[in-house]
């Protein structure tokens, strides 16, 4: 009974042991073939972008010519030839002072000059005669000379009577009537040429040079009704305020349908172009233990590259890393990549994407800066 057990057993061992080495030879054969076998994805070359920040401030509308209109002299208001909101020309009457005391004073000037030009000529005749010496024909130009300043000098005064435009503009309200006597220090009206409205605003101070002269912003108003408008940057401060660390650039908007008043406030929306970094579908990215990483393909086979992410936009991120342009990334099918697998690219998907890059060019990923 004892020997029929022994048998037993070492029919069983034997048995295992054979199970055992049959199964050796298949279990390495299915790992060649897995290391062997190709991976289909897709993949897009590597384009870099330039990382744009998205700058937002509050700024402060005038017109681009705006003048606050002063009579030069005091005197009695004789006309008021404008209405608040009219459109005038540059050399328009605006208002009217009474004048007839200057008027008097041309005349009178005008006079004295005809006066010396007279005396002034007949003493030239006479001199190549020797009937006049030179001193008296000298005293006599400088006579002319003196009448015609005085005749300037009378026209001057004349003309501050009168209160013209000095551009092309829209008049303000004025409280000046006829029969009012004014002076130096009262405001006649305002003008203001709203063909184009200047809108001054604030950077921070980090970003001293990166905005410049000819960039565009977007602008656009508290009122929802009104759409919003494109300026450009005509002029950027050279100095910064040391009490809220920023600088004055200001930006010129078109408003050639008149919608747009000095003195509106408006949100200003500035993208300052930054550094350029590589730009990845979102799908491309990949997490590890030891960070982000994404698959590339060299001759046929996946290579893990570490990289690190910068900004997430709109379905694609920029990352940094040893990484160059026009390197392959693997942006669809990475769950099955590993390192060193083969892999098998999507021809036509890469062609495409190529074509695309090169007629759109590098993009710009935007962060807006709170």
């Amino acid at each position: 009974m004892q020997n029929r057990w022994f048998r037993v057993a070492a029919a069983a061992v034997t048995m295992t042991a054979l199970g055992a080495c049959s199964e050796a030879p298949d279990s390495g054969g299915y790992s060649a073939r897995a290391a062997a076998r190709t991976i289909p994805v897709i993949a897009e070359p590597l384009a870099f972008e330039h990382a744009s920040t998205s700058i937002e401030a509050v700024g402060t509308s005038r017109a681009v010519l705006s003048a606050n209109l002063y009579p030069a002299t005091s005197g009695e208001v004789v006309s008021v030839n404008v209405e608040p909101g009219q459109l005038v020309n540059r050399g328009d009457i605006l208002v009217q002072l009474d004048s007839r005391e200057e008027a008097l004073a041309v005349r009178l000037a005008k006079l004295r000059l005809e006066d010396a030009e007279r005396l002034y000529d007949r003493y030239t005749r006479s001199a190549s005669s020797g009937a006049v010496v030179p001193t008296t024909l000298d005293a006599a130009r400088t006579a002319v000379d003196l009448a015609r300043v005085e005749v300037e000098s009378a026209e001057i005064a004349l003309a501050d009577r009168t209160i013209t435009a000095p551009f092309a503009g829209h008049v303000g309200s004025t409280d000046v009537d006829p029969g009012d006597r004014i002076g130096p220090d009262t405001l006649v009206t305002t003008l203001d040429d709203r063909s184009a409205i200047l809108v001054s605003f604030e950077i921070p101070e980090q970003f001293i040079g990166e905005l410049s002269v000819g960039d565009s912003v977007r602008l656009e108003t508290w009122s929802a009704a009104m759409p919003a408008v494109s300026g450009e940057v005509i002029d950027v401060g050279s100095r910064v305020d040391p009490t809220n660390r920023s600088f004055i650039a200001r930006a010129r908007v078109p408003n050639d349908d008149d919608s747009l008043r000095p003195g509106m406030s408006f949100r200003v929306q500035a993208d300052v172009a930054g550094q350029r970094y590589a730009s990845v579908v979102e799908t491309g990215v990949q997490w590890g233990a030891d960070g982000a990483f994404v698959w590339s393909v060299v001759d046929g086979a996946a290579a893990r590259v570490p990289v690190q992410v910068i900004q997430r936009r709109e379905g694609r991120v920029l990352v940094e890393g040893d990484i160059e342009e026009g390197l392959l990334v693997v942006v669809e099918g990475t769950q099955s990549v590993r390192e060193g697998a083969n892999v098998d690219v999507d021809e036509q998907h890469l062609a495409d994407a190529r074509r695309r890059q090169s007629t759109t060019g590098p993009g710009s990923v935007f962060v807006v800066l709170d």
